[in-house]
């Protein structure tokens, strides 16, 4: 792996802490604002004026000052990438009251600070050897850790972010089996070439193939009957209707009155004949020839079954539909 440029501050490091840190070179400064957060006991003590002041004189420009509480409690955020720099002081007391929420800290620190930009931990006592370890969870490069002396301090830094690498090519698709994929096909299949097939026309016989002759069961006149009797009828309602029509009573409906005769009847004759001499019967409406769904409420054709215009309408008593 190739090493990694580390830079920091070095007027930020006393002479007697000041070393190489990369393969035998010095680091290089990091030039930007810095950010200096504060408590309320280094603040009464005079250490974080102390630290402001040396801040503001090393880079030429006024450093940003915050107070711990108000980063943990969320009343302020570190806008991102915009600090080259980070310096916290507090009292041992209170780095102690602080390792519950540190990570959430460190995460926002780490996203406030530029890439290679630097966090320094100042103040520390021998009690906060783990703090290496919180630092690289979070996301930090390690860079200097003072546990002896008049001044402990760690010095971290966010390392550059890392490209993920394209991919060169796709991955090649695996070959078949043909063998196995005509298999499966077949397992889904609806037919299977080792399936047989039946001809239907094999299955039928010389008696199945003739063509049947309608035929009527015999009728008789304590039984219902069809209305009318088909052509060639071999079931005898021909000659029953034929007999009926002689023996049975015909109704006679003009305009008028209605008028039953008996068979054989002369007076039947004679007012067949004055029907057919009497003129043609016209209506109102010129609809009651077509039937019931095309007749008025009053006429006196309805229940009657159609005719053609102008004629008598002659019903027989023995019908099955009166």
């Amino acid at each position: 792996m190739a090493p990694t440029a580390i830079y920091t501050s070095p007027d930020l490091i006393t002479p007697e802490v000041k070393k190489p840190l990369l393969n035998g070179s010095p680091c290089e400064a990091v030039k930007g604002p810095a950010l200096a957060i504060g408590s309320l006991d280094t603040a009464q003590d005079g250490k974080y004026q102390s630290l402001v002041f040396r801040l503001d004189a090393q880079l030429g420009q006024a450093a940003e000052r915050q107070m711990l509480n108000r980063l943990i409690n969320g009343a302020i955020t570190l806008a991102p990438s915009s600090y080259a720099s980070i310096h916290v002081l507090l009292s041992p007391t209170e780095y102690s009251a602080l390792l519950p929420s540190l990570q959430p800290l460190l995460k926002q620190i780490l996203a406030g600070l530029t890439p290679l930009g630097t966090l320094h931990l100042l103040n520390l006592t021998t009690g906060f050897l783990s703090l290496p370890h919180d630092l690289t969870l979070a996301g930090f490069t390690i860079i200097e850790a003072v546990h002896d002396g008049a001044d402990p301090k760690i010095v971290a830094q966010r390392p550059l972010p890392i490209a993920m690498p394209l991919p060169s090519a796709l991955p090649l698709r695996r070959k078949t089996d043909p063998a196995k994929q005509s298999s499966r096909k077949a397992l889904w299949a609806l037919t299977t070439p080792s399936t047989p097939t039946i001809d239907a026309e094999s299955l039928l016989t010389a008696a199945d193939r003739v063509r049947p002759i309608p035929t009527c069961e015999p009728v008789t006149a304590a039984t219902p009957r069809r209305k009318k009797a088909c052509k060639n009828c071999s079931c005898g309602l021909a000659e029953l209707e034929a007999e009926e029509a002689k023996t049975g009573k015909v109704l006679l409906l003009d305009s008028d009155s209605v008028v039953e005769v008996g068979a054989g009847d002369v007076a039947k004759e004679k007012l067949i004949a004055a029907a057919k001499a009497a003129p043609k019967a016209t209506s109102s409406c010129g609809n009651c020839f077509l039937g019931d769904a095309f007749r008025c409420a009053g006429c006196p054709y309805l229940g009657l079954p159609a005719f053609n215009p102008g004629e008598k309408v002659e019903i027989d008593i023995g019908m099955d539909d009166i």
